[in-house]
């Protein structure tokens, strides 16, 4: 996928992803913190009501933020909401075994600030389960944000804020690039890296290294090997090239 040239600005490199959202006033308030922040990009993966964005409560709670409800996309799945986007992060005040590496907001907000190059998604779960393991394990970051241990939960909007305000003070204070290893090749986006992990279970399967009716937790540790790395275009290119070579050589 040949990913469009965009704008190197922070606010228009970033997108907010509910999934699942219940109640329609959060979403209106979620659409508020977007704008208060200097923010737009608002996706909402299959909302669990009819019009959620015209919705009463909705407009009621967006104050004025009206602008970014009306330019909201609806989507059913995942996929199309990171479309575009070679950075995912979840957001949760739930820890996983099997997560990618767990940041602080303020540290993917620096990332963010520092990498011009990123297309990057905040993904905040349902108000009442938060969002499942797959989907985190999909993720190359997880995000904890820092809260009384006796009592962490944070409303939807108010979690989004936290992040949309540090990613504005990290643009602002002018955070500095991420430490590199010399040339920097393009992001992966994030359909290449679903399209590897594919390609590779079904290698591993091939040579009998993964089990397809018992595959464990292979999988979910790979691809938290992997989300530490950051892949490029070009590293996702040679790991698929290396699982073709071994279907070939299996048929």
């Amino acid at each position: 996928m040949n990913l469009p040239e965009i704008d190197t600005s922070v606010f228009k490199r970033l997108r907010f992803v509910l999934v699942e959202t219940s109640r329609a006033g959060n979403i209106g308030a979620a659409a508020r913190a977007v704008k208060t922040m200097g923010f737009s990009d608002l996706v909402l993966v299959n909302p669990r009501f009819p019009d959620a964005c015209g919705d009463p409560e909705a407009i009621a709670f967006a104050s004025g933020a009206q602008d970014v409800l009306d330019g909201a996309r609806i989507v059913g799945s995942m996929a199309e909401a990171l479309e575009g986007c070679n950075f995912a992060a979840a957001v949760s005040a739930r820890l996983r075994a099997f997560s990618p590496p767990v940041w602080a907001p303020r540290q993917f907000a620096g990332h963010m600030a520092g990498q011009g190059d990123l297309r990057g998604a905040l993904i905040f779960g349902n108000e009442r389960f938060g969002l499942p393991n797959e989907l985190v394990e999909q993720c190359n970051v997880l995000i904890n944000i820092p809260a009384n241990p006796g009592y962490s939960s944070l409303n939807l909007a108010q979690a989004l804020m936290v992040l949309a305000y540090e990613c504005r003070v990290a643009t602002e204070e002018g955070a500095a690039p991420a430490p590199g290893f010399g040339f920097s090749g393009a992001a992966a986006g994030m359909d290449q890296i679903e399209g590897m992990y594919g390609h590779l279970e079904q290698a591993l399967v091939a040579i009998d290294f993964l089990d397809a009716g018992n595959p464990k937790k292979l999988m979910p540790r790979l691809r938290r090997l992997f989300a530490r790395t950051q892949l490029e275009t070009e590293e996702v290119n040679i790991l698929r090239g290396i699982a073709r070579q071994i279907l070939k050589t299996r048929d």
